[in-house]
């Protein structure tokens, strides 16, 4: 592939990933498929495709940031036991393309966005956040096995900690994408250094492919803000059917 079409190329499914990752979750979906279609094998693309996700999330927190969604200490707290589930994750040698596996994650993504959807606007507005004494705790402990999970399969992590955020913090989507982005910046320090330890990295495509994602995700985050908690469940059911429908099929 010619190297400017390639770059074009890299940094414009970037940008749509880093948008989908921030709004919803699922951006991986698109970036891993055309790693490996470049010639990166599974284990490199899915080492490569953290460098992303980690400057994706750079600019995303700090997008967030500048809109006044403010996630701290709260988001710190529960990053770094998830940067500490991710050291576990990363190193777990588990077959998870199998076919049951796939399918058993389908049927959690549709769970997770029914929960999601249908739960009542109202009880959301409503209910104070709870991000303090027992329900911090509770976040912490849970945050740990999210970090497991994104440590070792990154795709439809976004998800699980939508669900986690709006179920047992009670926060707005808008809130929960902002705390999620932060967490997964945290996490994905581990595991990029886990997956460059053992050189599964390129890092040329993966550098070039945060140029897309960054800016994806710098603009999803303040876009996102300005537009709500609809979009943000919009997006969660367009992204959840199409992961499920793969994870089923594919």
């Amino acid at each position: 592939m010619d190297l400017v079409l390639e770059i074009v190329g890299l940094i414009v499914i970037g940008f749509i990933a880093g948008s989908i990752n921030t709004i919803a979750g699922g951006g991986s979906l698109l970036t891993l498929p055309i790693l490996i279609f470049l010639g990166l094998p599974s284990n490199i693309a899915n080492g490569t495709n953290r460098i992303a996700i980690l400057f994706q999330n750079i600019f995303t927190t700090a997008g967030f940031k500048s809109k006044g969604v403010i996630t701290f200490p709260f988001s710190i707290y529960i990053g770094v036991s998830a940067l500490i589930g991710s050291l576990i994750g990363a190193q777990i040698a588990i077959d998870i393309k199998s076919e049951t596996f796939n399918r058993i994650l389908a049927i959690i993504m549709v769970v997770i966005v029914f929960y999601m959807v249908f739960k009542s606007k109202n009880n959301l507005i409503a209910t104070l956040e709870k991000t303090s004494k027992k329900h911090l705790w509770i976040s912490v402990i849970l945050f740990f096995f999210v970090g497991i999970y994104g440590g070792f399969i990154q795709a439809g992590v976004g998800f699980i900690i939508l669900l986690i955020l709006s179920s047992v913090n009670n926060l707005s989507l808008v809130k929960s994408n902002a705390v999620k982005v932060t967490v997964v910046l945290i996490y994905t320090i581990s595991s990029i250094a886990v997956f460059a330890y053992n050189d599964l990295i390129n890092w040329r495509i993966g550098l070039t492919l945060s140029i897309g994602n960054a800016a994806g995700g710098w603009f999803a985050s303040r876009w996102s803000v300005n537009k709500g908690d609809e979009l943000v469940r919009k997006f969660l059911i367009v992204m959840v059917v199409i992961m499920a429908i793969k994870l089923w099929f594919f």
